[in-house]
């Protein structure tokens, strides 16, 4: 009984020992459970679109001890509920959850299975994210969530991880090289891939290309036989187009995306480029003229035996990061094309350049409508457009059938043949544009919403575009060799004229004057004493070389016309293919005003616009055999002698400035012309030679000796700090020119080009206003009594003649200049004590080109000037000075008034001293600036220290 007894004490104990162990097992068996079951939410799929509605079915099993209506459902660890949809009135996202259940969720007892269904609606209510107030918020959302069912008292958790974007086939900017990568792994070892990074971005990205090719040998003849041959003797390649014999050959088609903010631009070349890579046949849908709907499919290898692919993902890779359309600098690269300011397009266009690409199609978007051009009139005169518009029209209807096809969009349109005007390719700005002056048939298409089926729409157009050249590649090439003959001929083909015409739909051809040519014979940029500005003439040399021009400089003096030009002067044969191109940078352009609508600006002009001269030569073979082709431009450095205490670095160009702003910045003294003497004007720069002797290496400044120290009058500088209130070019500008930015509260200056005047920010400090937003601003303010401005309109752009008055501010400029005005204003009424600094010449023809109906109104009217008033200088300009960074050549009106600011008092240069600026007057000696007025006697001239 006792043996007994104890034997249960015993049992009980170990049972109690046990106990703990087998809680342990259990819960550890149950965390196993949960853990095991960690990557088991089942989801029907895990792709997941901001423009299409999706629903997504979800299974899991839970343990049996677990309620169902415990659980917590999350996506992206947030509860359904708090995911807020768009409430377009506020601007925000606090409308109802666009994550709900369509299923609620159910569980089988027996197999504890649950089963659910989510419904995921359009955050935006719509599946067109194009509106700008969209635009710029979707990327909120977008990115990797873990949709995640949670029982939060045990920890069991399930999860799946699931992807949001725009549409499915969205690639941010760092998936697109991996994209790229892929491709080129899985490709057939017979076809020919190349990745290329044609430069970087502003921000240091890589701008993405691909060529795509039947092999190594196809791009190695088109590059370095066929489009030699095709540039330079292209009526031996129309004879063998015409026989019959030029058989195997190639052709490239480019396609561009510009604005990485018009997203399916990147992601449907994407998209093509895979299946053109990979695939043996392509098969897309199309209409034909009838509006029947037609599948049709085309042979890859076969393809590639006649067509090169150049895939340009993004022209903007910052700007795809960023979402914007802008690059980092803030520029619209769909402007800068023909004047080439930025990094990205500088990169871009020579490659361009380069190809000469038969086909060029840019991916754009969003119009109302599905848009693809050809543009309506008025049309640039330098293309030869009677060989490019019936292809751009069959291509263009080749695109937009298939576009159709390919998605749900039921019409597209051709501005050409629907629109009157306000769609022009006046302007070579435009990345197409740009194109069709080397000779591309080149179409800006604009699909119409941001959605999946804008990227549909995308896709198909570019099957249409590469099926129309494999259809008639033949007679493209031969347009495209006609025009190249045209220009290497000299040829002024009449036939063009009737595609020129006015507002009123009359012909009026290209504008020869009483040439007999629209074309001259030569271009001539002088450089020495016949050049105003070297730096600038040899930039534009650098500019042609870049994009594919010939360029020549003579091996000894030329006199043509009773004009000498000296050994080294560059020349531009127009007798060469791309002769428009040349023409369309360097002519003056056209005066544009009876049309009621233009889409942009249209003033290119770069002799005027970059200040540099530049001669039209109409003698036939004038510098044959006195030139020879120049591969580089040869750029001098300047001897700077150190028995010559003191250099002249005139006001002439805007390294100068730059000069003046790097040794103010390194605290060397530097001082300013008060007044003209001799070879020195006022406005010139004098510097200490052994400053000079660093700077001058790598900069193009015109700098002499100065002698007769003792009469030449000057002012000390001092480096101006610098707020900008207005756009982003202009803040651009003034960086580029070496002044300091800083915050309105520390400045010396406030540049404004937007109109964003601050009477309290600008008090006591100088006010540079820049076109008519600014001027205007200042007369609402009312802060200038007697102020007034006349405008026609803030759209209205002309490049007109000035009559400069002498003065610091315009100090460097000749007494007659061509300005640019981009808001189509100037000045009405000036208080008394205002200084006039430039009027617009009183004659009829003062507007040189441009688009400004009731430009006459403007006819002798101020269009700078300088106020004082209560304690702020007025510094006002009607003309733009940092357009696009395009009008460089007013750059120095800018730095003149920045430096004024922060200008000491004249005096002659030997009785200038250091003094701290302070505005104390002690013992009758005033000091202000630097420099002291107290007359001193005149001693040696011993250089001022640092």
């Amino acid at each position: 009984m006792r043996t007994h007894r104890w034997t249960l004490w015993l049992l009980l104990i170990l049972f109690f020992i046990a106990l703990p162990q087998v809680t342990y097992v259990t819960e550890a068996k149950q965390q196993t459970e949960v853990a095991d079951q960690e990557q088991e939410l089942q989801v029907d799929r895990t792709l997941l679109s901001l423009t299409e509605e999706r629903e997504v079915k979800v299974s899991f099993s839970i343990p049996d001890h677990l309620e169902l209506d415990d659980f917590v459902w999350a996506f992206g660890g947030k509860p359904l509920e708090d995911w807020k949809s768009w409430d377009g009135e506020s601007r925000d996202f606090s409308g109802d959850s666009f994550i709900t259940f369509t299923k609620e969720p159910t569980i089988d007892r027996k197999t504890n299975d649950v089963h659910a269904t989510l419904h995921f609606s359009l955050p935006f209510g719509t599946d067109d994210l194009s509106p700008r107030t969209i635009r710029v918020r979707y990327p909120e959302l977008m990115g990797e969530y873990d949709l995640a069912v949670t029982h939060p008292s045990s920890g069991f958790s399930l999860s799946q991880s699931m992807s949001l974007k725009v549409y499915d086939e969205f690639l941010t900017y760092e998936e697109i090289k991996p994209a790229i990568d892929e491709v080129l792994q899985d490709a057939p070892e017979d076809r020919y891939l190349e990745y290329q990074s044609l430069g970087k971005s502003v921000e240091g990205r890589d701008l993405h290309f691909v060529v795509l090719a039947k092999d190594e040998e196809a791009v190695h003849r088109y590059l370095n036989e066929t489009l030699p041959t095709a540039l330079e003797q292209p009526e031996r390649l129309l004879e063998t187009l015409e026989d019959g014999t030029l058989e195997d050959y190639q052709v490239p088609i480019w396609f561009n995306n510009i604005h990485p903010d018009e997203v399916e631009g990147i992601d449907a070349q994407m998209e093509v480029f895979r299946t053109l890579a990979l695939e043996d046949q392509v098969t897309f849908h199309t209409e034909d003229e009838d509006g029947h709907r037609k599948e049709v499919t085309f042979d890859v290898e076969d393809a590639l035996n006649h067509v090169i692919f150049l895939f340009h993902f993004t022209h903007n890779p910052d700007g795809r990061v960023a979402n914007t359309r802008e690059n980092a600098n803030g520029f619209d690269l769909n402007r800068d094309n023909a004047y080439q300011t930025q990094p990205e397009t500088i990169q871009v266009n020579e490659h361009i350049g380069k190809w000469t690409p038969l086909s060029f199609i840019d991916l754009h978007g969003y119009v109302e409508g599905f848009l693809i051009e050809p543009a309506t009139p008025p049309h640039n005169p330098n293309f030869e457009y009677d060989l490019l518009v019936d292809s751009m029209i069959g291509q263009a209807h080749a695109m937009g059938r298939a576009g159709i096809g390919s998605s749900t969009l039921d019409s597209y349109f051709i501005p050409l043949l629907d629109w009157e005007n306000g769609w022009d390719d006046m302007s070579p700005a435009y990345t197409a544009m740009f194109a069709m002056l080397h000779g591309a048939i080149a179409h800006t298409v604009e699909v119409p919403t941001l959605s999946q089926d804008s990227y549909r729409a995308m896709v198909g157009l570019s099957y249409g575009a590469i099926d129309y050249v494999l259809t008639n590649k033949d007679a493209l090439f031969q347009h495209q060799l006609e025009l190249f003959a045209r220009g290497v001929r000299g040829e002024d083909h009449r036939s063009v004229d009737e595609w020129f015409v006015n507002q009123e739909g009359d012909v009026i051809g290209r504008q020869r004057g009483a040439h007999d040519s629209f074309f001259p014979e030569y271009y001539v940029l002088p450089i020495g004493a016949a050049q105003k500005n070297e730096l600038e003439a040899k930039r534009m040399v650098e500019y042609f070389l870049r994009n594919g021009i010939q360029v020549e400089q003579t091996t000894s003096p030329v006199a043509v016309n009773g004009v000498t030009y000296e050994q080294g002067t560059y020349v531009i044969p127009m007798a060469q293919a791309k002769r428009g191109f040349v023409n369309a940078m360097l002519y003056s352009g056209a005066d544009l005003s009876d049309w009621t609508a233009m889409y942009d600006s249209v003033v290119v002009n770069f002799p005027a616009l970059r200040g540099f001269d530049v001669v039209e030569v109409r003698q036939k073979d004038a510098f044959k055999g006195e030139a020879e082709p120049v591969q580089e431009v040869e750029w001098t450095s300047l001897a700077v002698h150190g028995k010559n205490s003191y250099y002249v670095v005139a006001n002439s160009n805007n390294e100068a400035i730059q000069l003046v702003n790097q040794l103010l910045k390194a605290g060397k003294p530097v001082y300013v012309a008060a007044k003209s003497h001799r070879t020195v004007q006022e406005g010139d720069f004098i510097v200490r030679s052994r400053d000079l002797q660093a700077p001058l290496k790598n900069t193009h400044v015109d700098a002499t000796p100065l002698h007769n120290k003792s009469s030449v009058h000057v002012k000390r500088l001092s480096q101006p700090k610098v707020a900008v209130v207005g756009s982003a070019q202009t803040r651009y500008v003034i960086e580029q020119l070496g002044f300091p930015i800083v915050s309105t509260d520390e400045a010396d200056v406030i540049v404004d080009d937007l109109g964003n005047f601050n009477r309290k920010e600008a008090s006591g400090k100088m006010y540079v206003g820049i076109g008519g937003r600014s001027l205007q601003a200042i007369e609402e303010a009312n802060v200038l009594k007697g102020f007034a401005t006349g405008s026609t309109a803030l759209n209205h752009e002309g490049l007109l003649e000035a009559v400069m008055e002498n003065s610091r501010y315009t100090a460097g400029y000749e007494k007659e200049e061509a300005l640019y005005v981009t808001t189509g204003s100037w000045i009405a009424e000036l208080p008394d004590k205002a200084t006039i600094l430039a009027t617009v010449a009183d004659r009829d023809d003062f507007l040189i080109s441009g688009w400004w109906p009731e430009h006459e109104k403007a006819r002798g009217q101020v269009i700078a000037a300088s106020i004082e008033m209560n304690e702020t200088d007025y510094v006002l300009f009607a003309n733009d000075l940092t357009f696009r960074a395009h009008p460089q050549h007013s750059y120095r009106l800018l730095a003149n008034s920045l430096f004024a600011a922060k200008e000491s008092c004249t005096a002659p240069l030997l009785r200038m001293r250091p003094f701290e600026v302070t505005q104390s007057d002690t013992k009758g000696e005033k000091q202000l600036g630097g420099c002291s007025t107290k007359p001193k006697k005149l001693k040696p001239l011993v250089p001022v220290s640092d």
